[in-house]
């Protein structure tokens, strides 16, 4: 077995990060690296990649249902008019992250999100812009464990940052887009390497 790969009870050999935690599982196997292209599922992940600055990415994903309750399914054009009686409901469920410079700054990304449709088209035109040239060779975990930012993400980074937004560090944002296909970071030997981010 290749370093960084495990193999499943279903026989299947994965990346090591999904450990054998079933919602875990299924966020690698359905979700992790394959290409999106809805506005408002890039707008939740960049958002939810926030919250979970300084915490696991498990943490959040067990309560990925409660954000999206809470935020009109990141419906950034919704987001955009919550006010600050909004703001305290939020503080206040203790389903969330109750940080409230993580839900403000959600509140104000929406703002963001909106100046952004309206220069790009869409929020996936935009971001497609950072994405990386397809890496050379096939990722060993050696190699994942040196990329928690790139050029392209530092990039992104500075240019969100530029136009507004807030918690969209460069980490925050390569996080993203190994996400959300803008780069594939499944490792050799993974079931799924090679076959996202077409």
């Amino acid at each position: 077995m290749k370093p960084g790969i495990i193999q499943g009870a279903d026989g299947k050999c994965r990346c090591w990060w999904p450990g054998s935690d079933e919602e875990y599982l299924r966020y690698h196997d359905e979700e992790w690296g394959e290409k999106v292209t809805d506005d408002f599922r890039l707008f939740e992940k960049i958002c939810l990649e926030g919250f979970q600055a300084g915490l696991s990415w498990l943490t959040i994903l067990r309560k990925r249902e409660n954000f999206r309750e809470a935020f009109a399914c990141f419906d950034f054009n919704k987001v955009a008019k919550f006010d600050e009686s909004d703001v305290e409901r939020l503080v206040l469920n203790a389903g969330l992250v109750r940080h409230r410079g993580k839900i403000l700054a959600t509140i104000n990304n929406a703002h963001r999100a909106l100046a952004l449709m309206e220069e790009s088209g869409s929020l996936h035109a935009y971001f497609l812009q950072f994405k990386p040239a397809s890496r050379a060779g096939k990722l060993d975990y050696a190699t994942a464990m040196t990329f928690t930012t790139t050029d392209e993400s530092k990039a992104l980074s500075k240019d969100l940052k530029k136009r507004g937004w807030s918690f969209v560090g460069p980490t925050t944002c390569y996080a993203f887009m190994q996400a959300m296909g803008l780069v594939n970071d499944h490792l050799e030997g993974c079931f799924k390497a090679g076959l996202s981010n077409k």
